[in-house]
Formats: C-alpha cells, sequence, structure tokens
C-alpha cells in the first residue's frame, strides 16, 4: 500500500473545476434512504461523487467525493472515506481542497490503483463541505463499465444513512441510495504488542467492508474486506478498546489490545508564533487562526479557558474563543501530547 499525506491547497469553490477531459459533467449527492432506517445523531456526515467520468470516447476523466457534516454538533474524530473503482479504472491517488489547514488529511492508495481510503481528523462544522478530486484512467481494450462506490464513516456519527454513494458507468447514472449493514466483530487475533505499535492484528467479524480499525481510539492502517481487517496496530500505552467502523456503524471487540513495555515518545512541544486577528470582543465569539508548530490534535484555550470549535493541523489552529473575564490581554495556548505552548497575548476588547 502506498501511503502519502494529501496536498491541500485551493478553495472548496473549486469542486467543478475539471482536471482533463471527459465526458460531460455529472453530479449526484447521496440520496435519503428511507426513514426507518435513519436515526437521530449529533454529528452526521453525508457523502456524494461528481465528476466527467470516462465513457464513450473519452478513456480518461476525473471525479470529485464530497462530503458535508449535516448533523446538530461539530463533527469531530477520524472521519474514513473510501473510493472503490470497478475493473478497468485506476486513478493516481486524490487531491484534498480545504483551506485552512487545520486538519490531517492521509490517504492510502491499493497498489493496483483501484482502492482508495483516506482519513481527515480535524473538527468540522454543521455545513462544512469539503471534497477530495480523483484523476481517473481507464484500461485499454476493458469495457468501461461497473460501480464507482464512494463511503464515509465517523465513529461518533450514528446515523447510517448518506454514507454510500454509487456511480454506474455502464448506465451513466447515479445508483439509489444505500445502507451498510452494521458491522459486528467476532475476533481479534492478536491482543498484545509493544507501545512503539507495528503489531499485525486481523481482526475478524461480518460487514466490515469500507471499515477503519481503531486501536484506543487511534486509526489503524490497514484494509477491510467484509470478514475480517487486517491493519498495523499505532503506537499506545495500556488496555486499548478495539472498534470497527464502517459507513453501517461501529462494532466493539469484546477483548482490548494491551500495550507492553515503553509507549511511544511523546511528540514535539507545540509552540505558538501568531494570532489572526490578535484582539476580539469581551463577550467572546470571534474566530481565531493560530499559527505554530507541531500542533496536530491540539486543543487551544484564552486565558486559561478552554476555546469552542478547536481544529488543529501541524501547524494551524482554528479556535473560537470563549467570553472573557474582563477586557485586556490574556495568553493563547495549545496544549497536545508533547505539552503546552508558551502563551501568545490575545486581546479582550469593549
Amino acid at each position: 500500500m502506498i501511503t502519502r499525506l494529501a496536498k491541500a491547497g485551493l478553495a472548496a469553490a473549486l469542486s467543478v473545476t475539471t482536471l482533463t477531459t471527459g465526458a460531460l459533467l455529472t453530479t449526484g449527492t447521496a440520496a435519503a434512504a428511507p426513514a426507518a432506517t435513519a436515526s437521530t445523531s449529533a454529528q452526521h456526515v453525508t457523502v456524494s461523487q461528481s465528476g466527467n467520468y470516462p465513457g464513450g470516447f473519452f478513456t480518461s476523466g476525473n471525479m470529485s467525493a464530497s462530503w458535508v457534516s449535516a448533523g446538530t454538533s461539530d463533527l469531530t474524530g477520524p472521519t474514513h472515506f473510501t473510493v472503490d473503482l470497478p475493473p478497468g479504472v485506476t486513478t493516481d491517488g486524490a487531491m484534498f481542497y480545504s483551506t485552512p489547514y487545520d486538519y490531517t488529511f492521509t490517504e492510502t492508495l491499493s497498489p493496483d490503483g483501484r482502492h482508495l481510503e483516506a482519513v481527515l481528523t480535524g473538527t468540522r462544522v454543521v455545513g462544512k463541505s469539503e471534497f477530495m478530486k480523483l484523476n481517473l484512467r481507464t484500461t485499454p481494450g476493458v469495457p468501461i463499465t461497473g460501480v464507482i462506490t464512494v463511503t464515509a464513516a465517523n465513529p461518533n456519527d450514528t446515523d447510517p444513512t448518506g454514507h454510500v454513494s454509487r456511480y454506474d458507468l455502464g448506465t451513466h447514472g447515479y445508483l439509489p441510495a444505500t445502507v451498510q449493514a452494521a458491522p459486528a466483530v467476532t475476533g481479534v487475533d492478536t491482543t498484545t504488542g509493544p507501545g512503539t505499535g507495528g503489531t499485525a492484528v486481523t481482526v475478524s467479524g461480518t460487514d466490515l467492508s469500507h471499515g477503519m480499525v481503531l486501536v484506543g481510539g487511534v486509526p489503524a492502517p490497514g484494509s477491510c474486506t467484509d470478514t475480517a481487517c487486517t491493519v498495523t496496530t499505532p503506537g499506545g500505552s495500556g488496555s486499548a478498546p478495539v472498534s470497527v467502523v464502517t459507513p453501517g456503524g461501529t462494532a466493539v471487540a469484546s477483548t482490548a489490545f494491551d500495550y507492553t513495555g515503553a509507549a511511544p515518545p511523546a511528540p514535539p512541544a507545540p509552540a505558538v508564533s501568531s494570532l489572526s486577528p490578535a484582539a476580539g470582543a469581551v463577550a467572546g465569539g470571534t474566530r481565531v487562526n493560530v499559527i505554530g508548530s507541531n500542533l496536530t490534535y491540539g486543543t487551544v484555550a484564552f486565558g486559561g479557558v478552554p476555546a469552542t470549535h478547536v481544529s488543529c493541523g501541524p501547524s494551524f489552529c482554528t479556535a473560537t474563543a470563549p467570553a472573557g473575564s474582563r477586557t485586556g490581554p490574556v495568553g493563547v495556548t495549545v496544549t497536545t501530547a508533547g505539552g503546552t505552548s508558551a502563551p501568545v497575548t490575545y486581546t479582550y476588547t469593549a
């Protein structure tokens, strides 16, 4: 498998820009499943796809896999996406377009170029719409048929609707909405390993396809079939729960994974270099960009008071300032597993 940090750049407004000549642009959204299958979820993500798909005289094309936070509260935790291409159609990977860069986004492409997995970690506010773009190529002599399937899953999303989008290259049409069956975990073949990570683990069960394995809440690199997920543990310590998150829901293993020996070293300490803006109303509510280094997975505080709507990437966080107790300067800090940054001044104004 080839893993890379996806490139980020152009704003989401470019979502319909074509990357190469292809068939007529077609768009589609994830249609709602029957009401009987839906459940209330404060955090919810829905996925769709669109593009200049290959077909007819066009042997190449492109597509976008799009998603939106559609719940009633911020989407948090790792969100897992998959793109599966039919035989004869390949991609060289995805480009992710979203600014500001207050997240981490990684992708893994199978050696045959037909299966892509991506994980977005960061807080996404309700209504936030984002996408990744893929170039598509076809194999000479292979008919351009089959279904492109895009999925999304998040461990905090308990509503299974809107998580699967399918486009039929043969009929050039979007297929009816489907809801993946809820997963079940029946076993974990290895339950101990060093704290540094790197232990090969197979999680068995049913309806695990398009899944992401979490060990202690951290995504474990690997892939899933319908009956098994083969992954490598991330670093950790103590007894860590094992779960599989799929478009159909989340299943937790009955046994945990026990880390032995020393835990992995802490990441470098975070550092904050500047704030934009550096002042705001004492009533709170100002959206602030926090610039620095080693900020991934950070929390932000203003004068020791936690900020809201916080999302952090390697060198950039966004946060909404809480109300201040008075006008005047306070220190803004970012805290990660590597420690707490030195404060940078933010001024509350009347």
